[in-house]
């Protein structure tokens, strides 16, 4: 037995120094591929300094490759360096803010003659964003530059975008993929059934549908009602837009099923022909034809394309010296969770640390705190509204601007703000609180495992592996209502309303910024510049500079974190795994559900979330 041991010990001994070995190798690898890149970008930007060249007229390309957010998500360096080398799928994100602020650049520079859109690479966006952009687009037309959009085929965002342009052009093959707007989910009651899984829910609101999927095998007619509303609402402003640029019907955008049969026979089934006989493009064109006429109308190059410089290597940025009085800008995008902000989620006290940040800050005189988020825990949404009260009590006034979604916890971060603005179509409201807890009982049970003991209260030993105790039940369900009277009593105290009327609009009722303002939950319709323009105007500020705040990395994180990134716009070293679109799809569902799942850490259990508001799919 010593022997056996002793030959177990020298194994687990080289396997250690097996793994030690691996470690510093990938370490090593990892530092010297840093220099490699470091030379490169410093080789480049030498050979650049050293032979200067003027700058030539030419058209700016917005090459959107990837999604559109409002911050990029904060992963972690090491892991996003180690994930890069390895070949591991890294998307890009593009962030809102800087592509407008590219476009607007462009307007004003004279070596930029026009705008190309080449929106093949983007994904799916929110109607808000894109309204954003599109807003910037008109501003860069109305200094006489041209916008053409080409592509081969259009989703429903790329087309959006382009129908801003003068000029639409697509492949003679192609399509223009208009599939409207939805909230779909997938509904387990049954699976849970089968499986002998027994789930616990707690909420507050008529139409707080989160849980359905754990208790329904389909929407509530309830859910439906609510859901149609602002779902109509966002599709008739997309239509709207769409119809206005392109100058035709708005009836051709949404055809019903009978009418698109008939015309798309009429085109012999060429959905191409299709779009061009609709007026959703002008012309179709073949590749090395959409080249030659960019270049007839941009100046060539000389190698069978057309003059243009991509949005990723164009940059006209000066550096301009931080004004001594400042408008501060927090974003909070993502799902609320309790604790410190990890990838793509809005951490309480992150956010909080943030907002305390601008409150001890002497230059800053206001605060525009920027909500992209479908809420999540109830705790953490206060620990950031009571950083908002502070900057009030301070003497800085703080504006939310809202994006996409500022809903349920979106919302409760909102109500203590000056002055609340959003867009038509935000969505926003979902005032409500729910809890829920999974347990396993009964299909241990099944299989001859049971949980027995005896504690000093009916809580101890509560989790997943036993039934709850008589009474728990109650207890907790008091617990939410409690949450969803402190939840209707903050938006009455704070936008001046009774609690009989934010009952009304609460109950977890999902509504538009339209509908929203027309019911007191906002102050005005606008957008981020209006936010910025509403928060001078408070503080009473005419010279200002924007204070983009965010949590800071180590020096030796962003020296990482910047090479890297750079690494992968100029040399492509991203690399991304193709999936079939179905089994794409299927994927981002579960992982979306299992994220979902992830993010509950409320130390209550007490929730105020709206997952379902994403009406588009990324």
């Amino acid at each position: 037995m010593k022997t056996l041991f002793k030959f177990l010990g020298n194994v687990l001994k080289w396997c250690w120094k097996l793994l030690s070995f691996a470690r510093q190798l990938v370490l090593n690898l990892i530092f010297i591929a840093i220099f490699v890149m470091i030379y490169y970008v410093m080789t480049d930007d030498y050979v650049v300094k050293q032979e200067p060249v003027e700058q030539p007229v030419q058209a700016l390309l917005l090459d959107i490759s990837g999604p559109i957010v409002e911050k990029q998500r904060r992963i972690d360096p090491y892991d996003f360096a180690t994930r890069n080398l390895f070949g591991q799928q890294v998307e890009f994100e593009n962030v809102l803010f800087d592509i407008v602020e590219q476009i607007r650049e462009a307007a004003n520079d004279d070596n930029i003659n026009g705008m190309v859109l080449s929106l093949s690479d983007m994904s799916e966006t929110s109607l808000t964003k894109l309204r954003y952009i599109a807003k910037a687009i008109n501003e860069f037309k109305a200094t006489g530059k041209p916008v053409v959009a080409i592509g081969g085929h259009y989703n429903q965002s790329q087309y959006y975008l382009a129908s801003y342009a003068d000029e639409v052009y697509m492949a003679p093959d192609g399509a223009v993929l208009l599939r409207g707007y939805g909230t779909y989910n997938l509904y387990f009651k049954d699976l849970l059934d089968k499986l002998d899984i027994t789930t616990h829910v707690f909420r507050v609101g008529t139409y707080k549908s989160f849980v359905e999927p754990y208790t329904r095998t389909e929407m509530s007619n309830e859910a439906r009602e609510s859901n149609a509303v602002w779902l109509n609402q966002l599709w008739g402003a997309f239509v709207e837009d769409v119809a206005s640029n392109r100058d035709i019907d708005a009836d051709r955008l949404s055809p019903n099923t009978e009418t698109l049969l008939k015309e798309l026979k009429a085109a012999n089934g060429d959905f191409a022909l299709l779009a061009q006989r609709l007026g959703l493009v002008d012309e179709l064109l073949t590749r090395q034809q959409i080249r030659s006429k960019l270049a007839e109308k941009f100046g060539s190059d000389g190698e069978d394309s057309f003059n243009y410089v991509s949005m990723y290597d164009y940059s006209s940025f000066q550096f301009n010296m931080p004004k001594a009085e400042q408008i501060a800008v927090v974003v909070a995008s993502g799902a609320i969770v309790d604790g410190f902000e990890s990838e793509g989620t809005v951490g309480g006290d992150t956010t909080a640390a943030l907002l305390r940040d601008a409150r001890l800050n002497d230059a800053v005189k206001a605060v525009v705190l920027r909500v992209d988020s479908p809420g999540g825990s109830a705790f953490a949404s206060e620990v950031i509204r009571n950083e908002v009260e502070a900057l009030k009590e301070a003497g800085k006034p703080v504006v939310v601007s809202m994006s996409s979604v500022a809903a349920s916890g979106g919302y409760w971060i909102s109500t203590s703000a000056d002055r609340i603005l959003a867009q038509p179509t935000t969505i926003t409201g979902s005032i409500g609180i729910f809890g829920i807890l999974t347990t396993f009982e009964d299909a241990l049970a099944k299989y001859g495992v049971y949980n027995d003991g005896i504690g000093t209260t009916p809580f101890a030993g509560v989790g997943v592996t036993r039934a709850l105790p008589e009474g728990v039940s109650d207890i907790m369900q008091l617990g939410i209502e409690n949450g969803y009277q402190r939840f209707i009593g903050l938006v009455a105290s704070q936008r001046n309303l009774s609690i009989e009327d934010v009952d009304n609009v609460a109950q977890g009722r999902v509504w538009t910024g339209y509908d929203a303002m027309k019911r007191g939950l906002v102050d005005q319709l606008g957008d981020f510049d209006d936010a910025i323009a509403v928060a001078a105007e408070l503080a009473q500020l005419e010279d200002y500079s924007l204070n983009w705040l965010e949590e800071p990395l180590t020096p030796a994180q962003q020296f990482i974190y910047d090479f890297v990134n750079q690494a992968i716009v100029k040399l492509d070293l991203g690399m991304n795994v193709k999936l079939s679109p179905i089994v794409q799809q299927f994927a981002n569902t579960a992982v979306n559900e299992i994220n979902t799942l992830n993010n509950f850490n409320d130390p209550n259990g007490q929730y105020a979330l709206c997952p379902n508001c994403s009406y588009y799919e990324n």
